[in-house]
């Protein structure tokens, strides 16, 4: 209801001032939705509703929908959505005849009849006795990351996993298959995870693949080739039957392991087994899976090999609980431990359940003994004898019902995804916004607002962090499946979302009592029925579509649609038709995933005066010229062979810019785009575009991200040591292919710079120093192309958790020093040909290292290397993983990992 308020407050506003009679009726319907509101507030609160209640918030919520629609109309027939744009002016002229003023005036009277009828609903079944935030953004909680980074210390998965690892070890050289079975939030994937992170390294070919209870194989398997780097295959064979060769050819000449996460059916693993071939080196496959028959199936009948997941000990559960509530290494509160104890118990040694419960705890301050009480009653009383599926839905329901009102359609967004999906944030917040789900408050920053959202969610448990950047922050999440399961739950009980997967699914949609909203459509290999979605479902606000689809939507017809998403796998060749997207008046998120599809877009957008989100990839033909006329577009991802049009410079409300290619005159424009915060380019260099950039650069000061890729060979940029007015609340810069003599000294005064990407020819002891000294700066990629130019062995870098160093000199020239880069988490060289076996001298004094990897060139023994590297390891106090690269062939990138333990 809050997006449909927020259009009756604007048609209050001095805009329509004119239209005394539309003012008048939009403040009576302010006044009554405002009211319903604040009651349809306290049902949502409630853990159960009366039949005569539930049925009062259904039709109030679809009565908001229609209504919401119905004003949309009313302002795009007045030109209401141009107001920004001084369109408002053209009002009376449009208005001139009486005709159109009855109509207008009609419409107003049909909403304020339907508000009142709701209300005298109300009132007649005596609804009410039925019932009885900060701008700053909300950082994740850094114990949420130690928890799903640091699972194995945390729920006593040692012994299991020794146990495991004994088995995939024994000297055996045909193929052995272990099967991990067990209920769902058992930690399965953690258990089986912990096992491939362990002995990952003894194998040429590793991979962990999910496969979820509704596999598109043919994805799936194609997924699989892309993460073998098989690419000429992806080009060549679609059908399964056709990869399934193709993958068992290529595994015949490897030792492989191979974890095929959250198996389903016996079905599947038939297909799936087929690409495992019996080659006696010593191949091993983990299975995990909830259906016993499944998990003794994919063993060949073999008990033996079937490992039994068991809930967590008691001192296990109770380690795990502390460490999410009060932070690793404290205990609880003498007056908690009872209550804490009694909540333990019916979360029944179930690590998901511990979480969850845990997570809502933390999430309450100051720590009341009487919340928790409150909170202990609200759990079944069956759970802990007896884990059902239904008992762990209860569990978490508990989690959403405590969740802030505001918070609650954002998690239900997620029921948009197929499972295991790995949801990036930035998409998720803007689809958020498009939808009106995230509330502006006191000015400030719907995306920042939206952040907030997310790492909340993040810190309740009801989402997963999945992927890091570069600067090591959460990108994307999971939501595992349970919890997925009791979202799409309730989307369907509230008509949020209705999910389809076959032609049974959308034909079943047409006959609902209530309209479709939002659709998720979800590829099936068992659907091969062709259609067209029903234009009943005109009313849908967002339409994603994850695979290929028999069906075919008409566009042109869904004119109240506001985000539009079509993810397609990389192995398919398709074409899809958006030819009608110009007609979305609505329309104010657009994303199409589909490489290498081809891409038709229309030849005039002009009229999307509402869209603020373009990200596209793929084959398009070409971009409409017209783009540059949309008012409030503000992400403008473009695909990677794609030139931009001429005037990008003119979209004034552009916060995110991606592209290739732009011309010298448009980068000269971009300085005036003062809402710009990303700017990613990828040029050839011409005349003039250096000293262009440089001085682009000193125009943007608000630029937090700044990424300008040299396409061609090394370019000397001479005049990047002239910027005198840099952006100096910068956090990534990032110049690849452009080679400095030096680092800028304006490089010092970034102080919340967190990535650094720089091409240099000489790096000096004080150079090192002025970026050494950056307090911000996580991880640093550097390129030394003069002989004697790296003089690593200085500095600070007391932040620095990722260090890339590509030197001409040999490695063992590098020197680390005691006390530098005591974060230091992952390091990346070059041994290039002619190399003379030494390795960087004080590589024990990085004391948290965790993983080297090192570049192998042509003629460089990676034997030799191997031995080399492990001297060092042998005797370093982290002991820290290997994985040597060797240069690219033609055929595939074989990356050899060596976990030296």
């Amino acid at each position: 209801m809050n997006p449909l308020i927020g259009k009756l407050a604007a048609l209050m506003g001095d805009e329509y001032k004119k239209l005394t009679g539309v003012r008048r009726q939009a403040s009576f319907l302010n006044d009554e939705l405002s009211t319903m509101k604040a009651l349809l507030e306290k049902l949502e609160l409630m853990d159960e509703l009366d039949p005569l209640a539930k049925n009062w918030r259904d039709h109030v919520r679809e009565m908001s929908y229609d209504m919401e629609n119905c004003v949309d109309d009313f302002m795009r027939d007045i030109g209401g959505a141009d107001a920004k744009m001084g369109f408002i002016k053209k009002t009376a002229k449009r208005l001139k005849t009486l005709r159109k003023r009855h109509r207008i005036a009609d419409r107003m009277e049909e909403l304020k009849a339907l508000a009142l009828q709701a209300n005298e609903r109300r009132m007649r079944y005596k609804i009410d006795d039925c019932t009885n935030s900060t701008n700053h953004v909300v950082p994740i909680d850094t114990r949420m990351l130690a928890i799903y980074k640091h699972t194995a210390g945390l729920v006593g998965i040692d012994g299991p996993k020794k146990e495991l690892v004994s088995w995939l070890t024994a000297t055996r050289e045909k193929l052995k298959v272990v099967a991990i079975v067990g209920f769902g939030g058992l930690g399965k994937t953690t258990l089986a995870k912990q096992v491939y992170d362990t002995i990952g390294g003894q194998f040429s070919c590793k991979i962990f693949l999910s496969v979820s209870q509704r596999p598109d194989l043919s994805s799936l398997l194609g997924g699989l080739q892309l993460k073998l780097e098989m690419k000429e295959e992806l080009t060549h064979a679609h059908e399964v039957q056709d990869i399934v060769g193709r993958l068992r050819e290529y595994l015949t000449h490897k030792r492989y392991l191979i974890v095929v996460d959250d198996l389903w059916d016996q079905s599947t693993w038939n297909i799936m087994s087929c690409i495992f071939p019996e080659v006696g080196n010593g191949s091993r496959v983990i299975v995990t899976t909830r259906m016993e028959d499944v998990a003794i199936w994919a063993c060949g009948n073999d008990h033996e090999c079937v490992y039994r997941m068991e809930p967590l000990k008691e001192q296990d559960s109770r380690m795990l609980f502390c460490n999410r509530v009060f932070g690793s290494g404290n205990v609880c509160p003498l007056q908690l431990k009872e209550v804490s104890a009694e909540i333990l118990k019916k979360c029944g040694g179930l690590p998901l359940a511990i979480i969850t419960i845990a997570s809502l705890l933390a999430s309450r301050q100051p720590r009341l003994k009487d919340e928790w009480e409150s909170i202990r009653n609200s759990l079944g009383t069956k759970f802990a004898k007896n884990p059902t599926l239904e008992e762990m839905r209860s569990i978490l329901n508990l989690s959403y019902m405590h969740l802030p009102l505001h918070l609650r359609p954002c998690l239900l967004y997620l029921g948009m995804y197929p499972e295991d999906e790995m949801v990036m944030r930035h998409d998720l917040v803007l689809q958020w916004i498009a939808e009106g789900l995230v509330n502006c408050s006191h000015g400030s920053d719907l995306e920042d607002i939206g952040k907030s959202y997310f790492n909340e969610l993040i810190n309740r448990s009801l989402i997963q962090p999945a992927g890091t950047s570069e600067s090591g922050e959460v990108e994307g999440c999971r939501v595992h499946d349970i919890m997925l399961d009791l979202i799409v739950s309730k989307c369907v009980d509230q008509n949020f979302i209705n999910v389809a997967y076959n032609c049974e699914d959308v034909a079943k949609m047409h006959a609902c009592e209530y309209k479709v909203r939002r659709l998720s459509l979800k590829s099936s290999t068992n659907d091969a029925t062709s259609g067209i979605i029903d234009t009943s479902m005109s009313q849908v606000r967002s339409f994603a579509q994850f695979g290929e689809s028999k069906y075919t939507l008409p566009l042109s017809l869904f004119k109240y649609l506001r985000v539009l998403v079509f993810i397609f796998p990389f192995n398919r060749s398709t074409t899809v038709d958006l030819t009608a997207i110009g007609q979305l008046f609505q329309l104010r998120y657009l994303k199409v995933s589909a490489f290498p599809c081809f891409i038709d877009l229309p030849t005039e957008i002009r009229g999307l005066v509402h869209l603020e989100t373009l990200e596209i990839s793929g084959n398009a033909s070409s971009i409409p010229s017209d783009i540059v006329c949309l008012p409030r577009l503000s992400r403008l991802i473009l695909p990677y062979f794609t030139c931009p049009p001429q005037g990008i410079a003119n979209i004034k409300s552009l916060r995110a810019l991606h592209c290739m290619n732009i011309s010298l005159e448009d980068i000269n424009g971009l300085g005036e785009l003062t809402s710009l915060r990303e700017l990613r380019l990828s040029t050839e260099v011409v005349a003039g575009e250096v000293d262009a950039l440089v001085s682009l650069i000193g125009k943007l000061h608000g630029l937090k991200y700044l990424e300008v890729r040299a396409l061609s060979s090394q370019h000397h940029c001479g005049p990047m040591y002239s910027l005198s007015n840099p952006p100096l609340h910068i956090e990534e810069l990032n110049l690849f292919g452009w080679t400095l003599k030096r680092v800028p000294t304006w490089i010092g005064d970034l102080h919340f710079l967190r990535i650094l990407v720089l091409w240099v020819d000489n790096l000096s002891n004080d150079e090192v120093h002025v970026v050494g000294k950056l307090p911000c700066l996580v991880h640093l990629g550097l390129w030394v192309f003069a002989e004697g130019g790296a003089a690593i062995c200085m500095g600070f870098f007391q932040a620095l958790k990722v260090l890339r160093l590509f030197s001409h000199d040999d490695v063992a020239h590098m020197q680390f020093r005691t006390g530098l880069m005591p974060s230091l988490r992952q390091l990346t060289l070059e041994v290039k040909n002619g190399w003379g076996g030494a390795v960087p001298q004080g590589m024990e004094h990085l004391l948290a290292l965790e993983h080297i990897s090192v570049f192998a060139r042509d003629g460089v023994n990676h034997r030799d290397v191997e031995s080399a590297f492990r001297s060092v390891f042998d005797v370093h106090p982290r002991r820290p993983s290997l994985e040597i690269i060797p240069p690219p062939s033609l055929s595939s990138i074989n990356v050899v990992k060596l976990s030296l333990n």
